[in-house]
């Protein structure tokens, strides 16, 4: 027998184990996140960074071409962040140093780390999905980069094995001359190969000689760039082929995940504010001022052909309701409309259509509170030929949609700029434009995510303008608190209190 003493097994606790697991507020997601979380969790941090996305995405397309660069894109991400409390993590990642470890840095990092994972599952199924998470993804590690300092960028770059060596002063003294001035004896300089910094390249930002660029440290980014997307797209595709093992773990997980990628994350329409009563007398005034267009087509759609397909009676109906339209007025606006067409009287209105409309405001069946329909929902909805519905910046033609912008007074050149976001496919943010160009230039905040987010904001720039409220901004406050998930959900005070959200500097 051995009688040697054994070394007692030393049992971490969890932050322990968690700070040595996070040593750095940036990561390259290289290891999956091992542990057990709550679906409560689970929802709440695939929510939260895909809302995170999405703002990123909005930004970037809105202030594309702008001569501010990365800082005055970090800003903007922050500013609209801000809007968000429960977003509030998010923007102290985005202006974390690198450095710090508290147990509130590595609570963060865990959230990070664990909802990068959750949507890395819910976007590998197609490469569209996988070309857009790739994308954002990119996009979110260059504006937390922006904000390391050079001592968190060194630890990042040690920890994660990226170490190049500067070439010598030697070197650097020759490559001077024979740049003709892109390389400076000022400078550190590394050679690294040059289909790594292949967006220098194309900017002809960076000196070439035998296959390899010389670059700065400030160009650093570039590199990390590289190796992070060819990692993450090859990660993608492996993520993808074992789907059908990891499916048959736990369906529940996958039910929400297959959805998520299309899912809305905004404000709850479903409860609908008492005080909002809005009498079908004026509904075609509304539609004119408040309603997208969507919304409107529908409307007038209904006016004119006193009729409407399934699909646009869920749609139309769904709207009406969240907007405070009581199931007796929507009872008599949709019956005074079908039963103008002869086939229809009152008898078989009630037998073919009430039940439904009922059914909406959950008075029948099994009496759901429906939610009205997101922007992202009717982008992705599929139509037949006779449909009626449906996003006019996605489903409509060209031709079509600019006649009916035109129709609505719209100035040429923006209506030109709402084609050349629609020819993008840039569907939410032509919805954005049209706002905008409809109040004034106002912006919804956050963009338009919802048609019943667009009624609202729209009726409150209208009372604003009504009551001779002055403006510092032209960004209008939403009406009602929004929220990042259908269920409200509540960032842990631990991690980091309202009292240094308020203080980022924009």
């Amino acid at each position: 027998m051995d009688f040697r003493r054994q070394q007692r097994r030393v049992i971490k606790s969890e932050p322990d184990k968690y700070a040595e697991l996070y040593p750095h507020d940036l990561q390259l997601y290289k290891i999956p996140p091992d542990g057990i979380i709550s679906l409560d969790e689970f929802q709440d941090f695939a929510y939260e960074r895909l809302q995170v996305l999405r703002i990123i995405e909005m930004v970037n397309i809105r202030e594309k071409g702008s001569k501010d660069g990365l800082e005055e894109l970090r800003r903007s991400v922050l500013s609209e962040l801000k809007k968000f409390p429960e977003l509030k993590s998010y923007a102290k990642l985005i202006c974390a140093t690198g450095c710090n470890s508290s147990e509130a840095d590595v609570a963060l990092r865990r959230r990070d780390h664990i909802s990068h994972f959750i949507l890395r599952l819910a976007h590998c199924r197609t490469e569209d999905l996988r070309r857009w998470f790739i994308n954002r993804e990119m996009e979110l590690f260059r504006l937390r980069w922006f904000s390391l300092s050079n001592e968190g960028k060194k630890k990042f770059l040690q920890i994660n094995g990226l170490d190049y060596k500067p070439i010598s002063d030697a070197e650097r003294l020759q490559l001077t001359g024979a740049s003709r001035g892109m390389v400076s004896s000022n400078y550190e300089y590394y050679q690294v190969p040059f289909i790594e910094v292949i967006d220098l390249v194309r900017k002809r930002n960076v000196f070439l000689k035998g296959g390899y660029a010389f670059i700065t440290s400030n160009d650093f980014i570039s590199v990390i760039i590289y190796v992070y997307r060819a990692f993450l797209a090859h990660e993608l595709v492996v993520t993808c082929r074992k789907l059908p093992q990891i499916e048959a773990m736990d369906e529940r997980v996958f039910r929400d995940l297959n959805h998520l990628p299309k899912s809305y994350t905004g404000k709850d329409f479903t409860v609908v504010d008492d005080k909002a009563h809005v009498p079908i007398e004026s509904l075609d005034s509304l539609s004119k001022t408040s309603y997208p267009m969507c919304m409107q087509h529908m409307h007038n759609t209904l006016r004119k052909e006193h009729h409407l397909r399934h699909g646009g009676r869920q749609l139309y109906g769904l709207f009406l309701k969240a907007i405070g339209v009581t199931l007796d007025d929507a009872l008599r606006f949709w019956r005074e409309e079908f039963t103008q067409k002869p086939e229809i009287d009152h008898d078989k209105f009630d037998k073919q259509y009430a039940y439904n409309i009922r059914h909406n405001y959950g008075k029948e069946g099994k009496r759901a509170n429906y939610t009205p329909h997101s922007c992202m929902k009717i982008i992705t909805e599929s139509l037949g030929t006779q449909d009626q519905h449906g996003c006019p910046f996605k489903h409509w033609d060209a031709n079509k949609l600019k006649s009916s912008l035109l129709q609505q007074n719209i100035q040429q050149i923006d209506v030109q700029e709402i084609m050349d976001l629609v020819k993008d496919g840039h569907y939410q943010l032509a919805c954005t434009k049209h706002f905008e160009a409809k109040h004034n230039g106002v912006a919804p905040d956050g963009g338009v995510n919802h048609p019943n987010q667009y009624f609202e904001q729209s009726q409150a720039v209208l009372r604003g303008k009504q009551d001779n409220i002055k403006k510092e901004t032209p960004r209008v406050k939403p009406v009602a608190k929004a929220s990042t998930s259908v269920k409200k959900k509540k960032v842990d005070e631990d991690v980091w209190d309202d009292a240094d959200f308020d203080n980022i500097e924009f």
